[in-house]
């Protein structure tokens, strides 16, 4: 990774200023996240999701694998994830950051590891064949905060997508076509959504820090929640120590947040959903 040339003193003196005043660089209050707006592609499973300038570029797709001995009953989802120089020129191509290795560790146990998809619905025959999912994610630009918007974007292309009808005769696994049988959701346990806070010193948190402000500040707080009220991960990678109260605060806040975030994309999704014919007359 390209070393970042580091922010000047002046706009680090500006930032603290504004925020101890409870004032942001780009207008929101200290607990307000940016707009998120989600494009759905032609192709169910594909989804842009844009947080501020901030943009990630998510797809699904499908085939049938033999699954593993240990368990013929499971299916497999893979989460595959690289930021390019197209996100920012601070990343290069084929070199995995310490950043990409975060948000890849981090999407795997907000996803995949809190059974946010039903693997054992994925079975077409016990011992022999399963869905392979595979959840591909492109960055398309780092505004800040692309962990969050990673999993936004994750999290709605799973619930778009579609996986063809399966018809099992003996041995004979038939798998229909959208033209012949309308295709199959997933099946989702839950939607959990990462949030990231920033800390700073004798400051109060901010939520959905942008690129300089979590350049910036002291230490970030990242939860995994679902509209539920579950915390699925904790992530606290490194900076000041925080007290059980301070934890406890932005998680009342990012309960409330999480139920939003859901509800909106639920909203976006029946919006989808109602432009397409997904059955078949």
């Amino acid at each position: 990774m390209v070393r970042e040339i580091e922010p000047p003193s002046v706009q680090k003196e500006f930032l603290l200023a504004a925020l101890a005043e409870s004032r942001r660089l780009d207008g929101r209050l200290p607990l307000e996240m940016r707009k998120v707006d989600y494009i759905f592609g032609e192709e169910l499973g594909c989804v842009e999701c844009r947080l501020g300038k901030t943009a990630v570029l998510a797809q699904v797709t499908a085939t049938i694998a033999k699954p593993r001995d240990d368990r013929p009953y499971e299916g497999f989802l893979l989460i595959n994830s690289e930021i390019g120089p197209m996100a920012s020129s601070v990343y290069e191509s084929g070199r995995a950051s310490d950043d990409e290795v975060m948000i890849t560790r981090l999407l795997e146990k907000s996803i995949r590891r809190t059974e946010a998809v039903d693997r054992e619905a994925l079975c077409i025959i016990a011992g022999e064949k399963v869905w392979h999912l595979r959840l591909t994610l492109h960055f398309l630009s780092d505004s800040g905060n692309l962990l969050d918007c990673a999993a936004m974007a994750g999290m709605a292309a799973l619930r778009h997508f579609r996986k063809p009808e399966v018809e099992v005769i003996g041995d004979e696994v038939i798998i229909h076509s959208p033209d012949e049988r309308a295709p199959v959701p997933l099946a989702i346990h839950h939607t959990p959504l990462c949030l990231t806070f920033a800390y700073y010193e004798n400051l109060q948190p901010i939520l959905d820090p942008i690129h300089l402000e979590a350049t910036l500040c002291a230490g970030t707080l990242t939860l995994t929640l679902n509209a539920q009220r579950e915390i699925c991960v904790l992530s606290k990678a490194g900076g000041t120590p925080l007290a059980a109260d301070e934890i406890m605060g932005v998680v009342r806040v990012g309960v409330e947040r999480v139920r939003e975030m859901v509800k909106h994309l639920e909203e976006e999704l029946e919006k989808d959903k109602s432009t397409r014919v997904v059955e078949v007359r």
